[in-house]
């Protein structure tokens, strides 16, 4: 297959390193690198296959300012919700390519360890489930890949995982304890699940790869960018300064923002979720937090 991977953060890296090994692929990003096979925008653009590894808050723009539909058969690799509007990314991808040639990658899969070749299991999820099963066939052997056709729960248990995780972050950073953080985390699970159904997604895909498969590793490692943001909240440290030294993207935090928003429009009970965008927003105690949450 010829591919290429737009986006050359540490997650298109990995894809692109994961890709490459059975498929003719190359990388682009807005910023040049020094990686191999690094080309422009336009003969990105013209490969078949494409694997878009652009962070949720930025897509729209991008695509607006950059992208050009050719034809191109798209795997979404970027895991959020927009915060202006609340909009999930196949709806805004969808605005731009039929939802035929869009399918959407989740599951547990820190980018270190894929870059490492190390076993991995993945979910591709499409309403075209013979594009699902072709990117998954494009896989490299060290990485399992499964098919689904719930976009929604993929998109939703894909996001909210980072919201849990900066939460599950705050929890070790006080030094709470092992109790606490499964006690969480299976709360985070329960929490997660009830948005996804009130937005038509399958209760099942919440205990799939991309549901707790995903949560358990993001919410429990300092591999993950958003349980190193609650270890900083947990310290008292300000959010302009977390992300400084965090260097990278943490998409759980605009989730959290756009979380809050449709929670508040439709009346969804999220409580772990209302908390962290408290810390992150309005600089609530994570201490204060934590006795709200347990009372």
């Amino acid at each position: 297959m010829k591919m290429a991977v737009i986006g050359a953060g540490k997650w298109g890296q990995a894809l692109y390193h994961a890709f490459s090994q059975k498929n003719d692929v190359v990388i682009h990003s807005r910023t040049p690198r020094e990686i191999e096979n690094f080309v422009s925008l336009d003969e990105a653009l013209s490969r078949e296959y494409q694997v878009m590894a652009i962070p949720a808050q930025f897509v729209r723009s991008w695509l607006e300012k950059y992208f050009e539909d050719r034809g191109q058969k798209i795997l979404v690799a970027a895991k959020g919700i927009e915060t202006a509007t609340g909009a999930f990314l196949n709806d805004i991808y969808g605005e731009f390519v039929p939802q035929q040639r869009l399918a959407y990658i989740s599951g547990p899969s820190f980018a270190a360890e894929v870059v490492q070749s190390l076993p991995t299991a993945l979910m591709i999820s499409s309403v075209n489930l013979e594009l699902a099963r072709t990117f998954s066939d494009a896989l490299p052997n060290y990485i399992k890949g499964y098919i689904s056709d719930d976009i929604i729960g993929a998109e939703v248990s894909g996001a909210y995982k980072n919201v849990i995780a900066i939460a599950s972050g705050v929890c070790d950073g006080l030094g709470l304890g092992n109790n606490a953080r499964a006690a969480l985390i299976s709360r985070g699970l329960v929490e997660m699940t009830r948005f996804g159904e009130a937005f038509g997604a399958h209760s099942e895909t919440f205990l799939s790869l991309g549901g707790a498969g995903d949560l358990f590793l993001t919410a429990s490692s300092t591999l993950s960018r958003n349980y190193r943001v609650g270890l900083g909240l947990a310290k008292g440290k300000k959010m302009d300064e977390i992300l400084k030294e965090l260097g990278e993207v943490a998409e759980g935090v605009g989730t959290s923002k756009a979380l809050q928003k449709i929670a508040e429009k439709k009346g969804i009970y999220l409580p772990i979720a209302s908390e962290v965008y408290a810390m992150i927003e309005k600089g609530k105690d994570p201490r204060q937090s934590v006795r709200d949450l347990l009372g």
